[in-house]
Formats: C-alpha cells, structure tokens, sequence
C-alpha cells in the first residue's frame, strides 16, 4: 500500500510539473518580449517557490508566508490552465494570419493579464462580502411550542491564515443581526491547523454569537484534517459552541437537533442507529457537513438537513463537477418531507477567490403547521 501511494504520488507530482511548466514557459515568454527578461533561473526559483509553497508550508506549519503564496497560487494555476490554451491559439492563428508575432504576443498577453487581475478582483469580492439568503419553509409537526423557528446557517468558515479575524468579525454580526433563535454551524469551522485560530483568538470573537436556544456545530472533514479535535473541541466548549458528535438532543420540547460525525469518520453511526430513540412527532433538524445521505435522511423521517462541504465548487467551473458529486451540491431540495440545504459556506478553502458563488449565512424560518397536512411528493431542485 505504501509503495502503491509513493507511485500514485510521483505521478501525480510529474504531471503537475509538467503543468506548471507549460504555465510558466508562457509567462517567460511574455516578459521575455515586453521587458526583455533574460535571467531563466532566477525566474524559475520564483515560479518553483509559488508552485511548491502549499507542499512546503504543509510540513513548515510554522512559516504562514509558505501555505498563503501557495493558497494564491492554486487559483493562478486553475484559470491558467483555462486561459492559456485559449491564447495560446489565438495567437497561433493570428501570426500564421501574417501578424507579427511580437506584437500578437504583448497583446494577447496583456488580456490574459487583465483578465487576471479583473477575476481575482471580482473573486476576492465574493469571498469575503457576504450575503444573507432568507426562507421560509413549513414542518407539519408541531412541539409544546408552536412559533415560528428562526434559524442562522453558516457552514465552512475554515478560519485560519486568510479567513481571518475581520472574517469572523463579519460572521459575528451578520449572524447577530438576524436575532435568531438558534444558530447552527455545519461544520469546517476552522482550516485544517487550529494554531492560528488560537493565535488570532478568533474564539473570543465567535463567542459573541448569540441566540435563545444556543449555538451549535458539527465536525467537517478539516476538523480531521487538522488532527486537534480533543482540542478543538475544548475551545468550542469554552466559547459556548456545543459539537454534536452522533448525538441527539431535545430542545425544550419544541423540536430534536441532531448533529452527525462527518463522512471521513469511519466510525460514525448510520442515521437510523442515530435516530433509534426519538419521538417521531416531534421536528426533527439534522446537521451532517456533506451531503452525501439525502435519501437517508428521507426515509428515516428527518425534517430538516442542514449542510456544506461543496462550496458549490468555490470556482467555476468546479461547480460543474460538485453538480455530478452530490445529489444537492448547493441550494434547496424537498424530497417528500425532508426539506435539504446546502450552503456554498461563509469562508474558503485555498485560495480567497469566489468565482460563481458567494461567501454566505442562511436564515431559515421554520413553521410548524397542523400535522394532518400530507407530505408532498418531490418537488424539484430549486436554487437560489
């Protein structure tokens, strides 16, 4: 197994180099003509370091500079995998038209370029200025209490190096100004490494969070990836914030809150162990990071499944393939009872860029109708 994940890996290594080569011989070429750059080694050590700063800055944890470049980079080597065969034959064709090729290459260049720096404007944009999506939606079940439920949804924070304070800050008083009566947090709180989350006491600034019937979370797969969830989980528990691990629990006899284990626990309980002993009269709402189990959650009478994971792919057209992956990969579904949302998520993973998404909080407003009404049947897809 081990030799068999060293050769996938050297695979996988050479054909990234092979791209970052390609990505790089095209920028050379670029400022070759325009600024008659000449030095080829000190140029492919500056494209080297940005292409390998996320492997480093994964075993130097403690040199930021290294995961944030490399963060950057990820999406400079997307879009230029996208981009760069476009022009580079349309450059082609417009030298073998008779066209100079020095000209055709400042020009067709120069609008990559401004390309560039238009999309990582709009996708910085994106990232970080949310927007707040509002629904309404009816439970037939009702419990001792038959008003109406406010809840405020944020998933994927992944707060750490570049979904910083200022980032927590904007969650906090999004969240607070919904005046929710609870507030539910699918998971992928922080990214990856709990340090700089500690560092930056982001967790005194989460604690602001407020709401009647308290805030709650999940664990997502980052929460793992990180390896610091005994202590994730402590400071959680400082702030306020209750992680529900597999568990149940009845809020004050209005409704049950469960919240799942992620998908990349494999010792996570199935969701009809998890509901055995539940009043099926009551709301059930679910939280589980990924929404791999829709139809499990239908047949075993849940209500309400909350979830994130997708970031509806975070850069087109990576939303494309999310489409294939899940059923629900980003909006609203209603499949007989159980009514399912995924949000795109409030943060990011890599880079700050929002390309065909938004950085955003869900406020849900529940009904609890008279319960004779029929479920419906289901109903279609409906995105935001």
């Amino acid at each position: 197994m081990k030799l068999r994940y060293l050769l996938n890996f050297m695979v996988l290594i050479s054909v990234y180099s092979v791209l970052t080569f390609y990505i790089g011989w095209n920028g050379w070429v670029w400022l070759h003509v325009v600024f008659s750059l000449n030095d080829k080694w000190v140029y492919g050590l500056i494209i080297g370091f940005l292409s390998y700063s996320y492997i480093i800055g994964h075993f130097l944890k403690r040199v930021p500079l290294f995961k944030m470049v490399g963060s950057y980079w990820f999406g400079l080597f997307q879009y230029a995998l996208l981009f760069l065969p476009i022009a580079n034959l349309i450059a082609l064709v417009l030298v073998l038209s008779g066209l100079p090729s020095t000209s055709v290459i400042i020009w067709v260049g120069g609008a990559v370029l401004c390309a560039f720096v238009i999309l990582f404007i709009y996708g910085t944009f994106n990232a970080y200025n949310t927007v707040v999506r509002s629904f309404t939606i009816d439970i037939p079940k009702q419990g001792k209490d038959y008003a109406p439920l406010k809840i405020a949804m944020a998933s994927d924070m992944h707060f750490g190096r570049l979904s910083g304070l200022n980032h927590v800050r904007r969650l906090v008083r999004h969240v607070n100004a919904l005046n929710p009566d609870i507030i539910l947090l699918p998971g992928d709180i922080i990214d990856d490494d709990l340090e700089p989350f500690m560092q930056k006491k982001m967790g005194d600034v989460m604690d602001k969070l407020s709401a009647p019937l308290g805030v709650y979370g999940v664990l997502g797969n980052h929460e793992y990836y990180g390896g610091a969830i005994p202590n994730f989980l402590k400071e959680m528990e400082r702030i306020g914030i209750t992680i529900l691990l597999d568990q149940v629990i009845n809020v004050e006899n209005r409704f049950y809150l469960a919240g799942r284990k992620d998908k990349t626990d494999n010792k996570r309980m199935s969701i009809d162990a998890l509901l055995t002993d539940i009043d099926p009269s009551l709301p059930l709402i679910m939280m589980d990071h990924q929404p791999a189990e829709i139809n499990q959650a239908a047949k075993n009478h849940v209500d309400l499944l909350l979830s994130g994971h997708t970031h509806r792919g975070q850069m087109a057209p990576n939303h494309l393939i999310t489409r294939r992956l899940f059923e629900l990969d980003w909006g609203y579904l209603q499949k007989n009872q159980l009514h399912t949302f995924v949000s795109s998520g409030f943060g990011f993973w890599g880079p700050p860029l929002r390309i065909g998404s938004r950085s955003e909080v869900i406020q849900i407003t529940v009904n609890f109708v008279k319960s004779d009404l029929k479920s419906e049947t289901v109903r279609n897809k409906k995105q935001y």
